[in-house]
């Protein structure tokens, strides 16, 4: 987690003892225990209320496949060369060019 070994944090409680103090350390540690129980609640919270929208279909999503730690560029281009689907085509080919005389410009009627 976050790359701390055992003796990184041996190192950062020694340096936090010296820091805040003998006298200080107790009410700082209480207040990170309940910082970290406070985050604990919150998450397990979370997790309820989502399951009670979602209802059943909670446990069905994969939310391994929703972490963003997936998504890698190099993947995602690779998958997308490789894809033996057709490219998606135009229904009709573009008209290149000038207009002729008396013919109207197109008009997308989906454009705003």
């Amino acid at each position: 987690m976050f790359g701390l070994t055992m003796e990184k944090l041996v190192i950062i409680g020694v340096i936090a003892v010296f820091l805040i103090g003998p006298n200080r350390l107790p009410k700082f540690a209480s207040q990170l225990a309940q910082w970290t129980r406070n985050l604990r609640n919150m998450a397990t919270n979370a997790t309820e209320k989502m399951r009670e929208e979602l209802g059943p279909e909670f446990d069905d999503v994969d939310w391994r496949k929703l972490d963003p730690r997936q998504y890698d560029p190099r993947r995602i281009i690779r998958d997308a060369l490789l894809d033996d689907e057709p490219a998606p085509t135009l229904s009709r080919p573009a008209k290149t060019g000038r207009l002729d005389s008396g013919d109207l410009p197109p008009f997308d009627s989906e454009a705003t």
